[in-house]
């Protein structure tokens, strides 16, 4: 099985989740999202599998969401995810992917559940 971790290796979430998953014999592939920002298409996808709508997955307390009134209920679920993308710092982390599933790693158990 193919395992996908979205990190920030400044994250303490993030490193405890990739660590948990080394700990348990899964060498994931990393994507460090603020490098490699995923496409709206691929934001899109994870929302899908995670069964959450974009600010469900939003940082909400980063400058970029308050200074660009992304709080706004007029803005559209396509409008949010282009926010994502433009400012990948709002993306919540770590966001795991397996099996065609997703789980977000905080507590990093969580992505256990999907593995």
């Amino acid at each position: 099985m193919t395992v996908t971790i979205f990190h920030n290796p400044k994250c303490s979430k993030s490193r405890q989740t990739l660590a948990l998953l080394q700990e348990q014999g899964i060498t994931p592939t990393i994507v460090e999202y603020l490098k490699d920002v995923p496409s709206a298409a691929v934001l899109s996808d994870i929302l899908d599998k995670l069964g959450l709508e974009p600010r469900d997955l939003m940082r909400r307390k980063e400058a970029e969401y308050k200074d660009n009134d992304l709080a706004s209920e007029e803005l559209s679920r396509d409008e949010l995810i282009a926010a994502m993308v433009r400012f990948p710092r709002l993306i919540e982390r770590p966001i795991v992917l397996a099996g065609g599933k997703a789980a977000i790693g905080r507590p990093p158990e969580d992505v256990l559940k999907i593995l």
